[in-house]
């Protein structure tokens, strides 16, 4: 049986389309190669890799939908390219575009809109991804008063739904969420 190896885009263009200079490009690529070695990732190898980070919970679900984030085109992998495009954004790109970024892994359906079963979905995932050191200590309904709060803040009409507008403006009114939003900026 054959590897089918990708090669990415040239250099030059990647650049142009991300905030990484060539060096961190090449960096990044040899990274990436070395845990993907046919320049490909499919969801069990991404959701591997990931798992490493977080050893004391588990990962899948937010790691599923991490990796629906990254895969744009919806074919059930990330190639280098989708991988350092969603990275730039998240580590170098405007308030804007990190918080659409986010919004867009929230938006598990894609259908534009954030509702309870996702966000639902989401705070879940994430109390199981971070485990045993969940803070405060994972209780029945603490997912949900996660979402209600949630909700209480973002919806902004009270429709049942968050938008993308509804989303962005309340994240840069919400000072906790902003200097969230600015943990990665000196990552590279």
């Amino acid at each position: 049986m054959t590897m089918v190896c990708h090669r990415p885009e040239g250099l030059e263009q990647l650049e142009a389309q991300t905030n990484f200079s060539k060096q961190e490009l090449q960096i990044l690529y040899r990274g990436f190669k070395n845990e993907c070695p046919s320049g490909v990732v499919n969801e069990e190898t991404f959701k591997h890799i990931y798992a490493q980070f977080f050893p004391h919970g588990d990962a899948s679900m937010y790691a599923h939908y991490l990796f629906n984030a990254f895969d744009t085109t919806n074919n059930g992998s990330i190639k280098f390219k989708d991988f350092v495009v969603g990275l730039s954004i998240l580590l170098r790109g405007t308030l804007r575009e990190k918080l659409e970024w986010t919004f867009h892994l929230y938006d598990i359906n894609r259908d534009g809109y954030i509702n309870r079963e996702e966000m639902t979905e989401i705070v879940r995932a994430i109390y199981d991804m971070m485990g045993k050191y969940t803070y405060p200590a994972l209780k029945g309904d603490v997912p949900q008063q996660h979402v209600d709060a949630f909700f209480q803040k973002m919806d902004k009409n009270k429709d049942g739904v968050v938008t993308m507008e509804e989303f962005i403006i309340a994240c840069q009114e919400d000072e906790n969420m902003m200097r969230s939003m600015q943990l990665f900026e000196n990552v590279m």
